[in-house]
C-alpha cells in the first residue's frame, strides 16, 4: 500500500453507488451539518453527491418522516436513529454546565412546556418565557430560551423534530433504554468515526474521539483499536511515516470516476486537513470565517476533485437566475485541454444547476 493507492481507496469509498436519502445516511452513519448558504449548506452539498436525484433542503423537508436525528458528533450533523444510543449519557461542557446551573427555574418551565405543548418553536417560548439575551458559543447574543433548548438537547432532554425555515423546532425526546455498557459504546463511535472518514491517521482517530463529548478516558481508544486489528475488523499500515487505518474488507478499486465534484468544505473526503495535505500536497483552507483582506480562496471556496486528485477550488454564486463559477487551481494541478477535465466540469456544473432548481 502506497500513498497513491490510499488516496485512491479514499475517494471510492467516499462515492460509492448513489442510493436513496436513508440508504445514504445509514451508510455513511454521519452527515456534518452548517447553516451557511454558498450556495447551499454543506449537508446539502454533502448529500447530492450521494445521493440519486437529490435537491437542495431535500434532508430539511423529508427529516420528520426519516429515521433520523440531529444531535454532536466531534462536530454538529446528521445521524440515523440507532446511532444516538452511543452518544448518551454525554457530560456537559463546563460553559453549559455554568449556563444551566445559571438559570434552574427557566430549566424547570422549559421542561413542564416541552411536556404539555408538545413541540417547542424558540420564537414561541422566547415570547412565553422570554428570559433575555446570553452571548453564544460563536461570540454573538442569543436568547436565553434558546440557549436552553440547545442545552437540553445536548443534556438529552430535548430533540429537534423538524425546521422552520432552518430555525430548529424542539420536542421532549422520547425515554431511554438503559445505557449501552461503556465497552460497547465505545467500540461502537470507534467504528463510526473509522466508516465515515478511513484511511485516517492514529492520530486523526485518536483526535477526533478525543473531540466527543461523549468521550471517557477510561474507554482505552488506543488499546480498542489494537484489538480490531488482532480480530481482522481494521487494517493498520505505515505509508509515508504515518500510521493508517481502515475497514479491513475493504478493497482498493481498480480505477475512480473519470469526473469532477465540486465538494462541500466539511466533506468527508476532505474533513481531515492533515491527511489533505498528505493526500494531495497543497493546503486547503475554509476562509468564510478569515477577514476578507487575509482570503486567498475565497468566503465559501468548494474543493475541486478531479478523478482521485484535488486540484483546486470553486467559489459558486447565482446571479441574474444562472450558475458562476469561479476556479482556482493548486500549483501545477491546472488539467491540461486534452484530458476531458472541461468537460466534466461542465457536466458537474449542470448537474449543479439541476440540485438548485436552476433552470437556465
Amino acid at each position: 500500500m502506497n500513498l497513491a493507492a490510499l488516496r485512491r481507496l479514499a475517494v471510492a469509498r467516499n462515492f460509492g453507488k448513489p442510493a436513496d436519502l436513508e440508504s445514504v445516511i445509514r451508510r455513511m452513519g454521519y452527515v456534518q451539518a452548517d447553516p451557511i448558504r454558498a450556495p447551499a449548506r454543506a449537508q446539502d452539498l454533502i448529500l447530492r453527491q450521494r445521493v440519486r436525484g437529490y435537491r437542495i433542503d431535500d434532508l430539511e423537508r423529508s427529516y420528520p418522516q426519516l429515521p433520523v436525528v440531529e444531535d454532536m458528533l466531534h462536530n454538529y450533523g446528521f445521524f440515523p436513529r440507532e446511532h444516538h444510543a452511543l452518544l448518551y449519557p454525554r457530560t456537559l461542557s463546563q460553559r453549559w454546565c455554568e449556563f444551566v446551573e445559571q438559570h434552574q427555574p427557566l430549566r424547570r418551565k422549559l421542561l413542564r412546556y416541552l411536556d404539555e405543548v408538545g413541540e417547542a418553536h424558540p420564537r414561541d417560548v422566547e415570547r412565553l418565557l422570554g428570559a433575555g439575551g446570553r452571548v453564544n458559543g460563536w461570540g454573538g447574543t442569543s436568547s436565553a430560551t434558546t440557549l436552553m433548548l440547545e442545552a437540553l438537547h445536548r443534556e438529552g432532554r430535548a430533540e429537534v423534530c423538524r425546521r422552520d425555515g432552518g430555525i430548529r423546532v424542539y420536542r421532549q425526546a422520547p425515554p431511554r433504554g438503559r445505557a449501552l455498557p461503556p465497552a460497547q459504546r465505545a467500540d461502537g463511535l470507534l467504528r463510526l468515526v473509522v466508516s465515515l472518514y478511513a484511511p485516517l491517521t492514529l492520530r486523526s482517530l485518536m483526535r477526533l474521539l478525543s473531540m466527543m463529548g461523549c468521550y471517557k478516558p477510561e474507554a482505552d481508544y488506543g488499546q480498542r483499536i489494537e484489538l480490531m486489528r488482532r480480530r481482522g475488523e481494521l487494517r493498520h499500515e505505515q505509508v509515508d511515516g504515518r500510521d493508517y487505518v481502515w475497514p479491513s474488507e475493504e478493497k482498493l478499486p481498480a480505477r475512480v470516476e473519470s469526473r469532477v465534484r465540486l465538494l462541500a468544505p466539511f466533506d468527508p473526503l476532505v474533513w481531515d486537513r492533515d491527511r489533505f495535505e498528505q493526500f494531495w500536497g497543497w493546503a486547503y483552507r475554509f476562509e468564510a470565517y478569515t477577514p476578507p483582506a487575509r482570503r486567498r480562496m475565497g468566503y465559501y471556496a468548494l474543493p475541486v476533485l478531479w478523478r482521485d486528485d484535488i486540484v483546486g477550488w470553486a467559489n459558486v454564486s447565482v446571479a441574474n437566475g444562472d450558475l458562476h463559477a469561479d476556479l482556482g487551481y493548486a500549483p501545477g494541478k491546472q488539467p491540461g485541454r486534452d484530458t476531458g477535465f472541461d468537460q466534466a466540469l461542465a457536466a458537474e456544473l449542470q448537474a449543479l444547476r439541476r440540485f438548485l432548481a436552476i433552470s437556465r
